[in-house]
């Protein structure tokens, strides 16, 4: 199935909307931003959703939840590299032109690891205990379970310091 411009328009404003209203940014860079896109909508044609265009899908949903768009390693990569790891969300650093796009390392466990349920995190394991710790934002109450808190809430807009761990 042929993928025409108009669709990857259309799923390109749609996702500048999202992302701009969670308080996050998609790569300035329109050429680039615009092939992933294209990338994300072959994924779906061919397994259903939106894996990474940058990462091999197994084309089983269940294995493939952390690679689904935006991937479970985009906050952390924005954090600590001012951009995820395909590049289509960036910080806004990248964004005003102060700092650049490198290359990002794979934080992804191997696939034997997270079929197996073996993996694990610095504050626990899948099985006995919650497998990261939560953050609870103080101005509007909304929860995520990630190694850091957001550096802007995707509810109120508040920022990381209004953050406070939860669980």
């Amino acid at each position: 199935m042929e993928i025409s411009a108009k669709e990857i328009d259309d799923v390109y404003i749609k996702l500048v909307k999202d992302a701009e209203a969670g308080g996050y940014h998609l790569n300035p860079d329109l050429e680039f931003t615009k092939e992933l896109v294209l990338g994300l909508l072959i994924n779906e044609n061919r397994y259903g959703y939106w894996a990474c265009p940058c990462r091999l899908a197994t084309g089983i949903k269940k294995l493939d939840l952390d690679i689904i768009c935006p991937c479970d390693y985009r906050d952390a990569d924005l954090g600590e590299y001012d951009a995820c790891y395909c590049g289509l969300y960036v910080s806004s650093r990248v964004l005003a032109g102060e700092k650049k796009i490198h290359a990002i390392p794979e934080r992804r466990t191997p696939e034997e690891k997270r079929i197996s349920g073996t993996e694990t995190h610095s504050s626990g394991s899948f099985g006995g205990s919650l497998p990261l710790p939560v953050w609870r934002c103080k101005v509007c109450g909304y929860l995520c379970a990630r190694e850091d808190p957001p550096d802007v809430c995707p509810i109120c807009k508040a920022k990381k310091e209004r953050f406070e761990r939860f669980a």
